[in-house]
């Protein structure tokens, strides 16, 4: 088994075996330093040659890597524009790049670009043009400098939102005034599996084999516990350089898969750092050699799934008397619990089973630190009698914009008849 965690194809340089004094690229580029040879490969295998550096006798010439961190701001105004937008699995991300006249500060300065839809799912051949609307930009961790990622969503010309465009209902129901003076507050854990690149079986797995059982792996550290930290570590960093509200990550309870938050972010914005975070994990993913998978239930079996639990919480829960409100949530929630399960990612029927820290995708249910539960209230909130909920029900693979403004739409919109509301409540045992 091949633990890969070293840059990809693109970017190797074969190093001659006449080469004494060879060796691994600085600790302060991209690529990961830790790799372990495949004995089955042949170590000549051009596919499996990783960046190293070459070293004369005064200086190390890696012609690539100098032009990759080349520092264009003291020549140039100019910046690059990574325009980012969500392709037609809804789950994709795709991007491309244009050069900027000058520095930005704020996405109204940048202009609206377009893309060929029927290359990305989106669009007829016929018909095929979609238009970028700039939303939200970070600082670029891969080319540095004043360069930036934009988050788009897409249009026709005619200035209609395409179907794959979450987004922008998304802002409808943030915008609406009621939503906006609750203040709607969100903190998302999304997991992730990594892959190993050739046979799409998770890193630091035997190939067509199984590792030990779950138990030593959470949150674990050791050769034999810990796969693809290097990664995480280096995603946490480039979401905080790029302005992104990560707050934290760990290991998972599956070997070769892991977890981070993001948040405490306010309405729309939640959608966007989670977007702009998985664009930039897909990146350090493609550099490590290593596939990102966002499937809810990568291993089929007595194994983890992966989730994306979406913390959330108003401004009357977050005050005294909040846990109040929080039933009452609960109570719309439980009475909207298949609208959410169909707009809570694909595949989620093979991770909700009511095992393995999950509900049944069938029963909505809800509990104090009860993982087991559809929704989750903290002992703090209970203890406090005001906080956050946990919604578990959500698949890694979900959509941001769709969870986050149907929380809110639910929570805060909508409203149930009072035969409805009396029944739920007597079935979950709320007293609202």
């Amino acid at each position: 088994m091949a633990q890969i965690l070293a840059p990809s194809t693109q970017w190797q340089m074969r190093i001659s075996k006449s080469s004494p004094n060879a060796s691994p690229i600085t600790s302060n580029m991209w690529s990961s330093l830790l790799w372990k040879q495949n004995k089955k490969v042949s170590p000549t295998s051009s596919a499996k040659f990783r960046v190293m550096a070459i070293k004369s006798d005064n200086s190390i010439i890696n012609r690539l890597e100098g032009l990759l961190n080349l520092d264009i701001t003291p020549f140039t105004d100019k910046i690059i524009a990574e325009y980012i937008w969500i392709g037609g699995t809804g789950i994709d991300v795709r991007s491309k790049s244009r050069t900027i006249s000058k520095p930005v500060e704020h996405p109204s300065e940048l202009p609206k670009w377009n893309y060929d839809g029927s290359s990305t799912g989106q669009a007829p051949g016929d018909d095929s043009e979609v238009i970028l609307y700039p939303q939200a930009i970070f600082k670029d961790p891969f080319r540095g400098g004043n360069n930036i990622l934009v988050i788009c969503d897409s249009y026709t010309p005619q200035g209609e939102p395409i179907p794959t465009n979450k987004r922008h209902r998304a802002a409808e129901i943030f915008s609406n005034p009621k939503v906006q003076a609750e203040v709607p507050w969100y903190g998302i854990e999304q997991e992730y599996t990594l892959l190993q690149t050739n046979v799409k079986w998770p890193l630091g797995w035997p190939v067509g084999g199984y590792p030990g059982p779950q138990g030593p792996y959470y949150c674990s550290a050791g050769a034999d516990k810990s796969f693809g930290r290097d990664i995480s570590d280096a995603h946490y960093k480039a979401c905080l350089y790029a302005g992104i509200n990560i707050s934290g990550t760990n290991g998972e309870v599956m070997p070769g898969q892991w977890e981070y938050q993001v948040g405490p972010s306010v309405g729309i914005e939640a959608g966007d750092h989670i977007w702009a975070s998985r664009y930039i994990l897909e990146r350090i993913t493609e550099q490590a050699g290593v596939v990102l998978s966002l499937d809810p239930k990568p291993i089929e079996g007595d194994w983890n799934g992966a989730g994306c639990h979406t913390n959330y919480s108003t401004k009357s829960m977050r005050e005294d008397g909040g846990f109040e409100v929080i039933k009452k949530a609960i109570l719309n929630l439980s009475l909207r619990h298949k609208d959410h399960i169909s707009a809570y990612g694909e595949g989620n029927e093979r991770r909700l089973t009511g095992k393995h820290e999950t509900a049944s995708i069938n029963t909505f249910s809800w509990g104090v630190a009860n993982r087991g539960c559809s929704i989750r209230v903290g002992r703090d909130t209970e203890k406090n009698g005001k906080g956050y909920l946990e919604d578990r029900r959500p698949a890694s693979s979900m959509d941001p914009y769709v969870v986050t403004s149907l929380l809110a739409e639910t929570t805060l919109l909508w409203e149930p008849t009072l035969e409805a509301e009396a029944l739920a409540a007597q079935k979950l045992a709320l007293k609202v």
